[in-house]
């Protein structure tokens, strides 16, 4: 080899060398899980979730998923009293046969039975939560959706599950690595993956290692359907 050719390899390779090296750990960064994902169907279905860190909030706000509580089934209800229909025992349905007057709640999040009154002062008591909240879908894929997708997304049961008013309000806009239930965390867990793996968000590094860490002790946890 000339020396010529000598001179340009010794600078060319060991820069070869980091740029792979630098590869390799920004994948390490994004990539490589910190918590092995569990076995079954939600673990598979996690391990299939797409990767990255958090988008930009910009242009967020809930208007961009619609008006809220849409009737997107067209059945003649609004989504919220779908829900409360669906998820409370011992309903009590006005005339209209959609405006729910009351219930009971078992709250899933852990605020043990909670007693719904329709009504300006008590309703609060029992609210819809957005499980994947839509300002973390927001940042992890909607942003990128038109209208009428985010519309359906922030409609969608299997996006939604009343619990009580007081959870709700804790959870905010958090994601599953910045708020887990007390109570019923594996169910909640499943959920998110299920609802991320339906609209096809991603997840960040700290949402997917949270997630494997509580469904690794959840052996036969079921991916939740519509």
């Amino acid at each position: 080899m000339s020396r010529g050719l000598s001179a340009v390899a010794a600078i060319v390779v060991p820069l070869l060398v980091l740029a792979v090296l630098a590869l390799v750990w920004v994948g390490r960064d994004v990539a490589e899980p910190e918590v092995g994902v569990p076995a079954g169907p939600v673990g598979t279905a996690l391990a299939e979730l797409p990767v990255a860190p958090a988008g930009t909030m910009t242009g967020y706000s809930r208007s961009a998923f619609g008006p809220a509580w849409a009737d997107v089934d067209d059945n003649g209800c609004s989504t919220r009293e779908d829900v409360l229909a669906r998820d409370l025992t011992g309903i009590v349905v006005a005339d209209d046969g959609c405006r729910v007057l009351s219930g009971t709640l078992a709250d899933p999040y852990g605020a043990g039975t909670v007693d719904f009154v329709r009504g300006v002062d008590t309703s609060a008591a029992v609210q819809i939560d957005h499980v994947v909240a839509l300002a973390a879908a927001w940042r992890t894929g909607a942003r990128d959706w038109d209208a009428e997708r985010r519309e359906r997304f922030a409609n969608d049961p299997l996006e939604l599950l009343a619990v009580a008013g007081a959870e709700n309000q804790a959870k905010g806009d958090d994601d599953a690595a910045e708020w887990l239930p007390v109570e019923g965390a594996c169910a909640y867990a499943a959920r998110q993956v299920a609802v991320k793996s339906e609209w096809g968000l991603w997840v960040t590094p700290d949402e997917r290692d949270a997630l494997a860490a509580v469904l690794t002790g959840c052996p036969g946890q079921e991916l939740p359907r519509r």
